[in-house]
């Protein structure tokens, strides 16, 4: 047999209405102590002047001459009527007293939970909002919100950060559905092509060894094509564990290298490399710094610029490059660093949309920061800053000796 569940409205009232009787009942205590010592006091009081009183009538009803000891017996007979009296009158008194404060006690500690009753359904109220919101908000439906008025305090900052979580979670699910809907894509195009060049050419009755040649380089560059976009995919999802290597890494070394390899056809290239420490995984800053050179060059113009520098400062290593190129929209420079996102005037064939998302996600796998700006001329100029290297203890110790 299960106990009754209590709700925290029901708990809520109850504290209220224990609270109220258990601070009625200490009042009616001290309340009652204080009537009693003022009874007491009054009592006494009354007892001395009635007892004068009598005093005076026995004097004066009796004779002078009477017997002593019939007016010491009508002395002590007004006496123990008086005390008499007075303990009755006391007694009634404060039973009056307790008999009607219990009852005022009962009724308002009644009325007490009555109105906690009704105070806590108030005060919770916001919650079954959040618990409203909660419930319709699911995979497929985040569009529900709280918007919880009224004073800003815990319930409110709780109901906008309910609110917030829903809306951070309703753009990771859009962006998570884009993601796979643009790879299903990008993963569908080698294939079709190999579907296709294959079909074509083994419908033909005798097919030629040029044409099973030719179907064979096809089908080469649409596989390429397909590791690429895998490779690149599992990019992404390895950084998304974080990194599994960390080493203290130059980045002006790592920008060399990438350089060796470069074709520059009739582009020029203008370098500022200084030496720049940084901590990470050296394959990762290194297809950073590939990915944006490749980008770099491959969205410039004829007889365009590169420019390449590092630089550090203030604890933070900083990676810059720059290109000339097609006007990019202000608007449109945040998207690039999304996946599979590219500018209007962009084709497959300029690539698969993945590698400045890839710079983003290594950027921040390393706790840095990527931006871009868009060239009033044309081009973009992104800079990436991540932290710089600790210095190790040896160098820190001949530092302070310098």
């Amino acid at each position: 047999m299960t106990r009754p569940r209590l709700t925290i409205r029901v708990r809520l009232t109850l504290l209220y209405t224990g609270l109220f009787a258990a601070c009625g009942a200490i009042v009616v205590a001290i309340t009652y102590l204080l009537v009693s010592g003022l009874s007491e006091i009054q009592g006494a009081t009354r007892q001395t002047e009635n007892a004068e009183q009598f005093l005076t009538y026995c004097r004066q009803t009796l004779r002078v001459d009477a017997d002593p000891e019939l007016r010491l017996k009508c002395d002590l007979t007004y006496l123990e009527g008086v005390v008499a009296g007075a303990a009755g009158q006391r007694e009634a008194t404060l039973s009056h007293l307790l008999q009607y404060s219990l009852i005022t006690l009962v009724v308002v500690t009644l009325l007490a939970a009555l109105a906690g009753w009704i105070v806590a359904g108030r005060v919770l109220r916001p919650v079954h909002r959040i618990t409203a919101a909660a419930r319709a908000a699911s995979e497929h439906n985040l569009s529900a919100r709280v918007s919880l008025t009224g004073p800003r305090d815990e319930l409110r900052e709780l109901a906008d950060t309910f609110d917030d979580m829903l809306g951070r979670l309703q753009a990771a699910f859009e962006s998570q559905r884009r993601f796979i809907a643009n790879a299903s894509h990008e993963l569908r195009t080698p294939l079709t092509v190999m579907r296709a060049t294959v079909d074509v050419v083994l419908g033909k009755r005798a097919p030629t060894e040029a044409e099973l040649l030719g179907m064979g380089r096809d089908v080469r560059v649409a596989v390429d094509q397909a590791e690429a976009v895998v490779e690149a995919l599992l990019t992404l999802a390895r950084n998304e564990r974080g990194l599994s290597v960390r080493e203290k890494v130059d980045l002006a070394t790592v920008a060399e290298d990438v350089l060796d390899d470069v074709h520059l056809g009739d582009l020029r290239l203008h370098v500022s490399l200084r030496p720049v420490a940084t901590s990470g995984d050296p394959v990762l800053l290194e297809r950073l710094v590939a990915n944006l050179v490749d980008n770099a060059l491959r969205y410039n113009v004829p007889g365009g610029d590169v420019w390449l520098a590092t630089s550090a400062s203030n604890g933070r290593v900083t990676l810059s490059v720059t290109n000339t190129g097609p006007v990019v929209p202000a608007d449109r420079v945040d998207a690039l660093f999304e996946p599979f996102q590219r500018l209007h005037d962009r084709t497959t064939s300029d690539g698969f949309g993945l590698g400045l998302a890839i710079v983003s996600s290594i950027a921040a796998v390393h706790d840095g920061a990527i931006t871009a700006a868009a060239r009033p001329a044309g081009g973009l100029c992104v800079t990436l800053t991540i932290p710089a290297a600790e210095p190790a203890p040896y160098e820190q110790s001949s530092d302070h000796a310098r």
